[in-house]
């Protein structure tokens, strides 16, 4: 894959992480376009998609999402069958969890964004009922649909390292976990034996008159790519190719943070799915720290309410003790080019919130294990935080990015989904509300508007 190999391609894609190499994948094995470059000065997968949770789930309260991401499930699924494996597909599933005892908003979500699908919604309000306990069996073998535990004796059953007072669990069957960086790396080996090629260069500039004229500057030198079409697939810098395209992305970048470790108390069992903590709280602090942190306004925050979404699940092999912790409770948008804002306080923290549910990583509150890896990237997204793959300028130019916090799990479809719209094949009916044009319907957008802060 040398970039002096060639100097004209009929596509070039800008960005080499999970999304963008799904596009090039597509494009030149699914839609027969013969010639793509894919541009990133990086190496492939090492800036957003490197920090990637690598977790997956088939449901959202908005049927448009929850058929995205259904196909993107079949695809990575295909792709773990045709390889034998290598994605390391899981199938224990989304715990949602909240101490709300029948909440009949979030079980009309269920139902809302399951509109358009055969999943089945199966409601376990007593004992008696047949429920499937999580696993970490083969994807093919695990249930689909979703399970709503709203009996206590099953919960505690099911799941005896929650918390007592959690009154209702959404089980969500179609999701896991999946190597999102042996996916990136099964796709590359493919595309390059379909004749992809990787150039490894920073696109300076971009003109367009027969052709479109991108300016790369590498590592020996500026050079020149001609191109009949142009992915913007560029992650957290959407905006910066966006503007050499002369469009102005809705856009912006958030930082989130996450932190891994060895499980040496046993806190997490191996078979809990990923769950997330839907339930807001205030975390406990000593008097002292309390008033220290209450008195820097940088870290006011920590004293006050905080929001829910705090997640964990086991990481790696069933036999393994490492875990990850995360909680995307910022909200303050951040330059990618500036040196990546990461919080030395954030580790105590999401520990201080994990164990209002998991109790027992209360034994590491202060003592966190060395080796411990506090980690994070930019969450690209849309005000209303859906993706935006589509047609930019009428041209030939086109985007695929903003799938903030669901990359690994989104890249499939949306790799899909772009190189349909490139090709000019026929495309599912989730294509125009996820492309630009949703920005014209003002009722979609302002019913998006008023969730957007609701998902997770």
């Amino acid at each position: 894959m040398s970039e002096s190999a060639f100097q004209s391609v009929d596509v070039a894609v800008i960005g080499a992480g999970s999304v963008g190499i799904a596009v090039a994948y597509y494009l030149a094995t699914e839609e027969g376009v013969g010639s793509v470059a894919l541009i990133d000065p990086l190496d492939p997968m090492s800036l957003t998609s490197a920090q990637s949770g690598e977790n997956y789930r088939n449901w959202w309260p908005h049927p448009v999402m929850t058929a995205f991401t259904d196909h993107s499930i079949t695809l990575m699924e295909d792709l773990d069958q045709r390889s034998g494996g290598r994605l390391n597909m899981t199938r224990g599933g989304y715990a949602l969890v909240t101490r709300r005892r029948n909440p009949q908003d979030l079980i009309a979500d269920l139902y809302r964004g399951y509109a358009q699908s055969d999943a089945p919604i199966r409601i376990h309000d007593h004992i008696s009922s047949r429920y499937a306990p999580p696993c970490r069996a083969p994807w093919q073998d695990a249930p689909g649909g979703v399970d709503v535990l709203l009996d206590a004796a099953i919960i505690r059953k099911a799941f005896p390292s929650y918390a007592q007072d959690v009154a209702t669990v959404l089980h969500i069957r179609r999701a896991g976990s999946i190597s999102a960086q042996q996916m990136g790396q099964l796709m590359l080996e493919r595309l390059r034996a379909q004749g992809g090629r990787l150039i490894r260069a920073r696109v300076q500039a971009i003109a367009r008159d027969a052709r479109y004229r991108l300016d790369l500057e590498g590592p020996h030198g500026h050079s020149t790519l001609a191109a009949d079409r142009v992915v913007n697939a560029a992650g957290p810098y959407l905006q910066d190719v966006g503007r050499m395209l002369g469009v102005d992305l809705p856009v912006s970048s958030v930082f989130q943070q996450k932190i891994a470790f060895e499980d040496r108390e046993a806190a997490i069992p191996r078979d809990m799915p990923f769950t997330i903590d839907l339930d807001g709280q205030a975390l406990y602090w000593e008097d002292e720290d309390r008033a220290l942190l209450a008195s820097d306004p940088a870290t006011r925050h920590l004293t006050e309410p905080m929001p829910g979404g705090i997640h964990c699940r086991p990481d790696g092999a069933r036999d393994g003790k490492w875990i990850k912790l995360g909680w995307a409770y910022n909200q303050t948008a951040s330059d990618p080019h500036a040196p990546d804002p990461i919080d030395a306080q954030f580790p105590d923290t999401v520990l201080r919130g994990a164990s209002r549910l998991h109790r027992g990583l209360m034994a590491y509150i202060g003592r966190l294990p060395r080796g411990v890896h506090h980690y994070g990237g930019y969450y690209t997204m849309t005000e209303e935080n859906w993706p935006l793959i589509g047609p930019l300028d009428g041209q030939g130019a086109f985007v695929a990015g903003a799938l903030s916090g669901y990359g690994s799990m989104g890249a499939c479809a949306a790799g899909a989904l772009c190189a349909r719209w490139v090709t000019g094949r026929p495309l599912p009916d989730f294509a125009a509300p996820l492309s630009l044009a949703r920005r014209t319907d003002g009722a979609l957008m302002a019913e998006l508007t008023r969730a957007a802060k609701g998902s997770l």
